[in-house]
Formats: C-alpha cells, structure tokens, sequence
C-alpha cells in the first residue's frame, strides 16, 4: 500500500499529515495558492492516496492533486465526527485523523 495523506485545508494553507506503513507524520503546511499546490502535487507518487475535506476550493485541489496521485478522496465533514468531536482539535490532528481513518479504509466521502 502506498502511502496515505490528509490534509486539513484552510482558506490560505493546508495542513499535511502522511500516514506510511502505520506511522503517521507531520508533513508541515502548504500554502493553498495555484502555485504552491502544483509544486506540492510533484511531491506526490503514483502510489499516493489522498485525502481532504470538502470546502469551498475543494474541486480545484482535487484537480491538482489527482494529476499525480492514485486518488483523492474528499471526505464529509458531517459525517467525519471523530474530528469534529475530538477533545484535542489541531490543524496536526485532523490532518493526521483523515490519513489514519484514508488508510483504515474508513473515511467517508461525497
């Protein structure tokens, strides 16, 4: 399995957080601009899953992404609870929740 990478978006950044062979790791932020994004995409590999919530740029990040990634999954954020309800709620944790629950195969999507 490759690797799994979630990404909690925000209007100007996007968390990263990439889970590989069960370890997840903080992958710092991206900035959410057209430019940023491309250069981050060239990061990803053929292998890579995807994963982030849907907001208002959400089908422009996918079409970016989805140019090097094997997919990119948008989850529901009404029915991804577990961060919504998290004692704990960082940019860091819900980037790292969405690669965990991407790789448990346990994300719902739109």
């Amino acid at each position: 399995m490759g690797r799994c990478i979630g990404l909690d978006v925000h209007r100007d950044f996007a968390q990263v957080a990439i889970w590989e062979k069960g370890r997840v790791r903080d992958a710092g932020r991206v900035a959410t601009s057209p430019e940023r994004l491309r250069e981050f995409a060239q990061t990803l590999r053929r292998t890579d899953r995807v994963a982030l919530e849907a907001t208002m740029n959400t089908a422009a990040m996918v079409g970016l992404l989805s140019e090097r990634a094997r997919e990119v999954v948008v989850s529901n954020p009404f029915k991804t609870r577990v961060i919504a309800e998290a004692k704990i709620k960082t940019d860091k944790v819900d980037a790292r929740v969405l690669a965990e629950l991407l790789a448990a195969a346990y994300l719902p999507s739109v």
